[in-house]
């Protein structure tokens, strides 16, 4: 016997009938009936068959449920008299139907039958056939072989084959029609003889019209007792199945209390969840109106804190134009002594002293710039060569070339510094013997020792402001290294912008004819702004005296090419002429150049920014156009990485990526 399983999983209901029906029909003294009706079955039940064969039941009923097929070990119920399967879901029968000899009654009304299998005719047996309610337009042809069925319902209407008319006549003129069409005679089921139900009869007995008429009466009447016992058996089942439904209701109706309960309980515990849930969107608001105001209290500490430094960066700022101030106060102080120095009645040997100095402190100064130049030069070689080989590890290898540049740096201004102050000394004894030699010079040689004092004093500034330049440089390799972390995702555009600034280098060549211009006319580019045209002017080698005789067009040719700009160079180039024609010993002398003589080396000492000129002229390059010095303050990042004109349509600080809440404009001194 083969295992069916249940396709959708029936009721609770449903399940405690099965078993109940199940568990009655195996009861000892049970009648042969197997009802397994109304439990929602999709398939059959395992052991349902074996149960009904062992048991030798003779009525299977199956009305009221969900199945869609019967299987085939359907034929081997040989003891099967009545097969009820009413209102199921049945696509087919099974082929296996026809061995079931001793089935009388088959009731398939309310199904999705859409044929009969020909093995129908095989049933010799079969008295009442129903097949109304299903999708069957033909019967087939071997139903004519089944002379003893008495009773075929079906849908008279929906019939081709027999036609309607003859459907609509009814059970005998449909068989009579099934036989002429089998080429049988036919004869009513009255003039044949069941078969004994414990014997199974010839095939000629079954269909002989002969027979005592005696058995024929005796058989009858024994059916008729079989029919009224199922009768009386159908009767007490149903006494019993509405006992079971009064039982079955009267659990129901305690489910349905237990179901009422279980719902005033759900009420409750929903109630509380809404109690607690109200009071939680309550704290929620409460919690949520503190964070409010303390995100309302730190916006405002924000605001203060941005003012304060607003304001500190104003105080900067002033002081800065406040060093100014003061360092051009000394340069004129400087100037003065110079001029001071220069009306002085100087001997030979001491102009010689002086110009010895003078020399080594030119060689110095050439054979510092030499040793820079090759430094740079190295410095470029490897990188490119580093930029070609490996990518991932130049950066270490400038950052070791740069701070031996540096230490380099530190020992030429401790040298410089030194010799200062060699110089200082040397000078004061110079001095000390023009003041024994002349008596008259007196008070100008007490004033030369102020000015020594001064000189010294400076020199401790210049100490002062070399540590804080340190400072800034350790500041600047932090902000190097965080930029460094930041730009792993731009890294091949952090070194195409170092391959520009390489790039961007002047030549060596330009670098010594930018150094032979006239002091006056580089002072007069950077403080109208105009620096970036110095390469212009030191390749032409424009002077103030060329300059006087040139025009603004003359200007546009060689490369100026703002008009205002071209009319504001030559008109404060021939206010410093005029000025030297009034004072002429403020007027440099033909050829003089920017190397420093022996008494202009103080002055050079004093402006702090000229050793690390070139170093912060890189460092402050902007970032967008990669051409103009940086000029702008971001705040509230602190970042300088834009020039004035880049800097405008920018919301977001290039570096950091942070909103841009002000923009601060830096001078320069000159």
């Amino acid at each position: 016997m083969p295992l069916f399983f249940r396709k959708r999983k029936p009721s609770e209901e449903a399940r405690k009938r099965l078993e109940y029906q199940m568990c009655l029909a195996k009861e000892a003294g049970a009648d042969d009936i197997l009802d397994i009706s109304k439990c929602e079955l999709s398939e059959i039940p395992f052991g349902a068959f074996a149960t009904c064969k062992v048991l030798q039941k003779k009525v299977l009923d199956l009305h009221d449920n969900q199945l869609t097929a019967l299987p085939d070990d359907l034929g081997q119920l040989t003891a099967l008299q009545v097969l009820n399967v009413e209102r199921n879901q049945l696509m087919q029968l099974p082929r296996s139907t026809g061995n079931l000899t001793q089935l009388q009654t088959l009731n398939v009304k309310d199904n999705k039958l859409k044929e009969l299998p020909d093995t129908l005719g095989e049933l010799r047996s079969l008295r009442t056939l129903n097949i109304s309610g299903n999708e069957i337009q033909r019967l087939p042809q071997m139903l004519a072989h089944v002379r003893t069925l008495e009773m075929l319902s079906l849908d008279a209407s929906a019939m081709v084959y027999p036609p309607r008319e003859v459907c609509g006549a009814g059970t005998a003129a449909i068989l009579q029609f099934l036989c002429k069409e089998s080429g049988l005679e036919y004869y009513p089921p009255s003039q044949y003889l069941l078969p004994v139900l414990e014997q199974d009869g010839t095939e000629n007995s079954r269909d002989s019209p002969d027979g005592p008429t005696d058995r024929f009466s005796r058989e009858e009447l024994e059916w008729q007792n079989r029919f009224s016992d199922y009768e009386k058996r159908k009767e007490q089942k149903m006494l019993e199945k509405l006992e079971f439904e009064r039982r079955l209701e009267l659990g129901q109706r305690e489910h349905a209390q237990l179901l009422q309960q279980s719902s005033s309980q759900k009420d409750e515990i929903l109630q509380t969840v809404k109690e607690e849930q109200s009071r939680l969107e309550q704290g929620l608001s409460e919690h949520q109106r503190h964070l409010d105001a303390e995100r309302q209290r730190l916006q405002e500490q924000l605001k203060q804190t941005e003012q304060n430094i607003s304001s500190r960066i104003q105080k900067l700022l002033q002081e800065n134009q406040r060093q100014k101030k003061s360092s051009e106060i000394l340069k004129s102080l400087e100037n003065e002594r110079i001029r001071m120095e220069q009306l002085m009645s100087i001997t030979q040997e001491e102009t010689e002293n002086l110009r010895r100095r003078e020399v080594a402190s030119a060689m110095q100064q050439m054979l510092t710039e030499s040793c820079k130049n090759r430094l740079i030069q190295m410095a470029y070689e490897s990188q490119r060569q580093n930029l070609v080989q490996q990518a991932c590890s130049s950066m270490a290898e400038m950052d070791e070339r740069f701070q031996q540049i540096l230490s380099w740096q530190q020992m030429d201004q401790n040298k410089a510094i030194s010799q200062i102050l060699q110089e200082s000394a040397m000078q004061k004894a110079a001095f000390e013997a023009l003041q024994v030699k002349k008596d008259l010079m007196h008070r100008q040689i007490r004033s030369q020792e102020m000015i020594s004092e001064q000189r010294w004093a400076l020199s401790s500034l210049l100490q002062q402001l070399l540590k804080e330049k340190q400072q800034r440089e350790e500041e600047l390799r932090e902000i190097l290294t965080e930029l460094e972390a930041k730009s792993e995702t731009r890294q091949e555009n952090y070194w195409l912008i170092q391959y520009q600034r390489l790039l961007n280098q002047k030549p060596s060549s330009l670098k010594l004819q930018e150094e032979g211009m006239e002091r006056q006319l580089v002072a007069l580019l950077e403080e109208l702004s105009a620096e970036h045209y110095l390469p212009i002017f030191a390749h032409h080698r424009l002077s103030l005296d060329l300059l006087s005789q040139m025009s603004p067009g003359d200007l546009a040719k060689v490369g100026v090419s703002e008009a205002g700009l071209q009319h504001e160079i030559l008109r404060r180039v021939q206010e410093l002429l005029d000025a030297a024609r009034i004072q002429p010993e403020l007027k440099p002398p033909t050829g003089e150049v920017l190397t420093p003589t022996a008494p202009q080396e103080p002055p050079e000492s004093v402006r702090p920014s000229a050793p690390p000129a070139e170093l912060e002229v890189q460092a402050s390059e902007c970032v967008v156009c990669l051409e103009r010095e940086a000029q702008m303050i971001f705040l509230n990042c602190g970042h300088v990485c834009c020039c004035q004109q880049c800097c405008q349509p920018l919301r977001t600080c290039p570096l950091c990526r942070q909103d841009i809440v002000q923009r601060l404009r830096i001078y320069h001194s000159s």
